[in-house]
């Protein structure tokens, strides 16, 4: 079997994988949501989503620092050199303790002045909001130092401990459900010390598997002048995006709670809930692709780099679109399903937060193959400046044209609509692709898919009296509509013949 081959079949495998975990985590997800906006009570769950938002606003650190892990960590793993491998992941180590004590120095000193002066919350809930704040950032320091772990076993590809190991997690979080109504204390601090508890779990078992299992791990805090440079280097030119990043999901929830209090902040963290549920399914088939985006440009594969970018920017984009389209058009019945209490402005938050997920499902895999090269600084600057103006300009709008909240989703939608070129543009030429190829291949198919096949779903759904029955039923036209419309428009001739003779290979077996 060719390596190629041997790479496919890992990628299929993991793929798998993951969708098994993501399917059970799913469950439980929507499950604990539903539990905690009624514990809480909408204002408390606003407060929640806030405050320990703030301090994820820090991330742009860690995410940058994250990506440099990642991106030094597979490269080395592609080349195969086991002391330069130790060596990197000691230094990364290192790093990343230090930012954890940065986090807490920040933490402590502005975030804590901004949440006591800057942030609307009811008088007789400071001190909740504080308790809440306080263990945000505990948690937010152990998540920083488990992220060489975590892209150990990414770049290893071992999807299946990665799975096994959140599905745990995921079994916890429902017990924190349970305990969280049994016990008889401010429900709000109890919440935020369990879910802490649950961090210090994750941080000693990442770091247990990969001691036995990756021999890199079996190594020394370490200090290397030029690698420390390089790795910071990377770093900071990633920082631009990471930042922008923050902008756009803590920034704007900030700013909903600047203009329109927790109320807004709760309706806009049942979106996210829910497109977090629904990003997992991209996410995932990602996940099992980027390592080999990375270690294909490591071993000069430019050919099959290309290959693997068009089929996971354009396959990414079609599994968050055959789950959004229903979701979008039956959101009101599925989010009172679900949550029971539906706080205000949440099915429009969630359909604009839906489109703004599927243009971040197409650019996650431009933006693994501008980091697996290594030159980043032209590209962080114009993308990252790009997307940081989706805060200000969502603040003047807010500030002086009195707008709807549901607008500042929309300014994000726009801006990212508008990045996504310039990314293309630069990113493509780094790896020898043609943009033309990427836009006859990539953006002209996903463009004919989105135009032709809500068609008829949006028929039924406006002619359809709604019930139980008739929310099944669009969701079965709308399924079937864009599965037709991805195999007859969304897919290239030798991909539809790819997936014939896989299903022909399929049959034969069972016959046989």
């Amino acid at each position: 079997m060719t390596d190629t081959a041997q790479n496919n079949k890992r990628i299929a495998k993991n793929t798998l994988l993951l969708y098994a975990r993501m399917l059970f985590l799913m469950v439980i997800s929507l499950y604990t949501s539903r539990v905690i906006l009624n514990t809480l009570g909408v204002e408390d769950y606003g407060i929640n989503n806030v405050v320990s938002g703030f301090i994820g606003m820090l991330g742009f650190l860690s995410g940058s620092l994250g990506a440099a892990s990642s991106r030094f960590i597979t490269y080395d793993l592609g080349i195969g050199d086991m002391p330069t491998m130790k060596r990197t992941f000691g230094n990364i180590v290192t790093i990343h303790l230090l930012l954890a004590v940065i986090i807490l120095i920040l933490g402590e000193t502005i975030g804590l002045w901004f949440v006591l002066n800057k942030l609307q919350i009811p008088e007789n809930r400071m001190t909740a909001a504080l308790w809440v704040y306080q263990f945000s950032i505990f948690s937010f320091m152990l998540s920083i130092v488990s992220v060489p772990y975590n892209a150990t076993i990414i770049a290893h590809e071992r999807m299946k401990a990665f799975a096994y190991i959140s599905i745990v997690d995921a079994l916890l979080k429902l017990l924190i459900v349970y305990l969280l109504v049994v016990i008889p204390y401010d429900k709000l601090i109890i919440y935020a010390i369990l879910f802490f508890c649950i961090q210090v779990f994750d941080r000693v078992v990442y770091g247990v598997y990969c001691y036995r299992h990756f021999e890199e791990t079996k190594t020394k805090l370490a200090f290397n002048k030029k690698l420390f440079k390089e790795i910071f280097s990377f770093a900071v030119w990633t920082m631009n995006g990471n930042l922008a990043v923050i902008g756009y999901t803590q920034g704007i929830n900030v700013l909903l709670n600047m203009f329109f209090g927790p109320i807004v902040n709760a309706a806009r963290g049942v979106a996210v809930q829910v497109q977090t549920v629904v990003q997992n399914f991209c996410n995932n088939f990602q996940m099992a692709l980027n390592p080999q985006l990375t270690k294909s440009y490591a071993q000069n594969d430019l050919e099959h780099m290309q290959q693997l970018l068009k089929v996971s920017s354009k396959f990414s984009f079609f599994l968050l679109y055959i789950i959004s389209l229903p979701l979008m058009l039956e959101a009101p019945l599925v989010l009172k399903w679900w949550l029971g209490i539906i706080p205000e402005h949440t099915v429009n938050f969630l359909r604009l937060i839906l489109c703004s997920s599927m243009l971040i499902a197409l650019s996650n895999p431009l933006i693994v193959s501008v980091h697996a090269t290594g030159k980043i600084k032209k590209f962080q600057a114009i993308e990252g400046t790009m997307l940081l103006c989706i805060v200000p300009i969502a603040y003047v709008l807010l500030k002086f044209f009195d707008i709807r909240p549901e607008y500042v989703f929309c300014v994000h939608i726009i801006v990212e609509i508008l990045t996504q070129y310039v990314r293309v543009r630069i990113i493509l030429p780094m790896i020898s692709m043609k943009c033309i190829d990427y836009f006859k291949e990539v953006i002209v198919p996903i463009i004919k898919v989105i135009i032709i096949t809500p068609i008829l779903p949006l028929i039924a759904y406006h002619y359809i009296n709604q019930s139980v029955i008739t929310f099944f039923l669009i969701c079965f036209i709308s399924v079937i509509s864009v599965l037709v419309g991805v195999y007859y428009w969304g897919c290239l001739k030798s991909e539809r013949e790819f997936i014939i003779n896989k299903i022909r290979q399929k049959i034969s077996k069972r016959n046989g």
